[in-house]
């Protein structure tokens, strides 16, 4: 049976495991990053804000109450499903499901809001396209940060036991962050031999760019930004 790495924090690598069982596969989880909520309250909720704005399913799940309670009453768009249903979990109203693309919600957002104030609810550490995209379109960005995203490290004994001496055939890549984690894990010499075949799935080109290819090896890409098509890559394992 293939072994797959799955390198995204939990809930998310759980989640993911249990779809790679039911599609044949032997999940190895080893997250390489967490998310750790950040203190925001409902004094840093801008008061012209006439929508929310969604890009990760962490950044609801961190929110705190009250920023919730100020925010749950204005519609709520979310970059995709998965994030849609943690808003709607978490007391959103209305939310207004994308495609799963963060480029192509705040387009959307940029034509049915021009000159409007959103509320972000985001993490620390993210993309700066989908505020870049907003603000050319003079709708005014007001980021509420919920959360923050840290690299996990794991000793070389950990990860060997983990692994009970199999070598890893493929590794799931969700961030740029854990791309990075990766790039410096799979160069450690008592871990080559387990990484020396094994081939890289990103979610998408800035993370595959985080992997860079130095560590010797290509990374696949999924033709779009969510799990559905990286999972999809998986069919060219032998």
């Amino acid at each position: 049976m293939l072994r797959v790495l799955v390198t995204r924090p939990e809930p998310g690598a759980s989640r993911t495991a249990r779809r790679l069982q039911d599609m044949g596969f032997q999940p190895v989880v080893l997250p390489l990053t967490e998310t750790v909520a950040l203190r925001a309250d409902s004094g840093l909720i801008p008061g012209d804000a006439v929508a929310v704005a969604v890009t990760s399913a962490n950044a609801v799940r961190h929110a705190s109450k009250d920023v919730i309670a100020a925010l749950a009453a204005l519609p709520c768009h979310a970059v995709g499903a998965r994030t849609a249903e943690a808003a709607r979990k978490m007391g959103f109203s209305s939310v207004i499901e994308g495609s799963g693309d963060a480029e192509a919600l705040a387009k959307s957002i940029a034509a049915s809001l021009p000159g409007k104030a959103i509320a972000y609810l985001c993490g620390r550490v993210r993309f700066p396209v989908f505020e870049q995209r907003l603000e050319a379109a003079a709708v005014q960005v007001r980021a509420v940060e919920t959360y923050d995203t840290h690299p996990v490290r794991h000793s070389d004994e950990t990860i060997l036991a983990l692994l009970s001496g199999q070598p890893v055939d493929a590794v799931l890549l969700y961030s740029a962050k854990a791309a990075a984690a990766l790039q410096i894990l799979v160069k450690r010499p008592a871990l080559q031999g387990a990484f020396e075949k094994t081939q890289v799935f990103a979610l998408s080109a800035r993370i595959a760019a985080a992997f860079d290819g130095s560590a010797g090896k290509a990374v696949s890409i999924a033709e779009q930004p969510d799990e559905e098509a990286l999972l999809a890559l998986l069919r060219v394992l032998p």
